[in-house]
């Protein structure tokens, strides 16, 4: 799950009301972004269930297009807010991109009700687009209420950071049970999912609207951009960039991840050339940097299971019968950010008790990587020695641990991601080279989803096809979290004594 970015400006913010010793407007950003997560992971667990049962009329074969849907939808959210911070900051300001965005996505999650599979494609990239503009752009908000050197600053972005992580909890506990009381056995009522994510945006959306003010001018459009054509012309922008994406849902995924990996080489290649100008120094810390986007890659390729493989493992495979109690398939969605919530200060007070024994940058990805390597382990062990044999099913707690094991790796990896780069890339371009993380994660997305189609084969998935493919994501996984391990040394100098 994403931690809030923090791309702050130096300008000094007003001195703010507070409320709990921080800036009040903070409280209003954490209810916004809040309802946008319940919006999205309201809806996220639905999607590939949802393509399976409306347009392959619950055949196993719609599987693995409906991954590879996933995995591109995935892939272009995290692309497309490359764009967004730069519209933001240079053409229309934050609080304008925030509240569009906000409106475009609340559109989206309306379209994708409508049981036609262009529609639905098409809601998709209207979804795509608004998140574009506004995910992006409200985590720096958030940097905006303090002024450089506050010391609250990493405080005010962990209580942001738990907004995002409730929203993303309660959401498909409550579309969950939305699904399936409005619903039947054979298709659960997934346009009430879509619906109540739709309502969620929309509360987004008010909430922001008439809670802006509280910000006065941080976050307003830069100087001589006040007037409202700029606005027209990003309106005009977001309706030319809906087809484009809408296409690029629609085609195969092997080619969204072709276009995405040329995009990814390009921006690399200008990251060293530049690193190269600034000397040696530079040279060396940016390729660190780009070695560890290509680990981030793989790390994300198999993480991204949740919405796709992980739900057709739920719903088929897993026994989720609790003494009578059905756990509905979407729940296992609300175990990543509960997880996160019990586990990310146990992590910040395991990292300080290490002192100097703390882990470098590169060995905390590696384990990272061993981490999510040991929940496919796990997988493995189920699918081989604990199916029953009468259900043909594995025990709930074992797809529960899974999730809870990954959360243990994406924290040792995803909080230092973002800081990284700040720390790695050379001066000029560390916009650019955000943008780098970005698509590398956005790459891992795409493969997500193209693993899991692999996983379910051409007839949807079985116990045996789960077990192999999970197979190959245990030695993936651990192979390059032991091999970072071993070129840690290498990458650590040429960090040059970034931390």
């Amino acid at each position: 799950m994403s931690g809030a970015a923090d791309t702050t400006t130096p300008v000094k913010p007003p001195e703010f009301p507070q409320l709990l010793g921080h800036p009040r407007p903070l409280w209003m950003l954490f209810m916004t972004e809040f309802w946008e997560r319940f919006a999205f992971y309201g809806m996220r667990w639905a999607l590939t269930l949802y393509v399976v049962a409306q347009f392959y009329g619950g055949a196993g074969e719609g599987q693995a297009p409906a991954s590879r849907i996933y995995g591109a939808f995935l892939a272009l959210v995290y692309a497309t807010a490359i764009f967004g911070g730069f519209i933001a900051d240079r053409v229309i300001g934050y609080q304008r991109s925030i509240l569009l965005g906000a409106v475009v996505s609340a559109l989206g999650y309306f379209l994708i009700m409508v049981p036609e599979q262009s529609m639905f494609l098409l809601g998709l990239a209207t979804i795509i687009v608004g998140n574009g503009l506004f995910k992006p752009n409200i985590s720096a908000q958030v940097g905006q209420l303090y002024a450089q050197g506050d010391a609250r600053r990493d405080s005010g972005f962990t209580i942001f950071y738990m907004g995002i992580n409730a929203g993303a909890f309660v959401a498909p506990i409550i579309t969950g049970i939305l699904a399936d009381r409005l619903g039947n056995p054979g298709m659960p009522a997934y346009k009430a999912v879509f619906m109540a994510a739709g309502i969620g945006m929309l509360i987004s959306t008010l909430w922001f609207w008439f809670g802006r003010r509280q910000l006065g001018e941080v976050g307003r459009p830069p100087a001589g951009a006040e007037g409202l054509g700029r606005v027209a012309a990003v309106v005009a922008g977001v309706a030319a960039a809906i087809p484009v994406i809408y296409l690029l849902m629609s085609i195969n995924a092997t080619y969204v991840g072709w276009i995405l990996a040329a995009l990814f080489v390009g921006l690399c290649v200008m990251v060293l050339v530049e690193g190269m100008r600034e000397g040696s120094v530079s040279r060396d810390r940016a390729l660190a940097m780009l070695i560890i986007f290509a680990f981030n890659v793989l790390f994300w390729m198999f993480f991204e299971q949740a919405g796709s493989s992980f739900n057709f493992l739920a719903q088929q495979i897993v026994d989720r019968n609790l003494g009578g109690f059905e756990f509905q398939v979407g729940w296992f969605q609300s175990v990543n950010p509960i997880a996160i919530l019990v586990l990310a200060p146990v992590f910040a007070w395991l990292w300080m008790r290490l002192g100097r024994a703390n882990p470098s940058i590169p060995r905390k990805f590696g384990l990272g990587l061993i981490l999510n390597g040991l929940a496919f382990l796990l997988l493995m062990f189920a699918l081989s020695s604990l199916v029953d044999p009468q259900t043909h099913k594995i025990p709930f707690w074992t797809l529960f641990m899974v999730y809870v094991i990954q959360t243990a790796g994406e924290l040792c990896l995803s909080p230092i991601g973002l800081s990284m780069v700040t720390k790695l890339a050379p001066s000029k371009v560390v916009g650019l080279a955000m943008g780098g993380w970005f698509l590398s994660t956005a790459i891992g997305n795409n493969l997500a989803g193209i693993f899991a189609a692999e996983v379910s084969g051409e007839t949807g998935m079985t116990v045996e096809s789960a077990h192999a493919g999970y197979t190959f994501g245990f030695y993936a996984l651990v192979g390059a979290g032991v091999l970072l391990f071993l070129i840690a040394p290498l990458i650590q100098r040429w960090m040059h004594g970034v931390k």
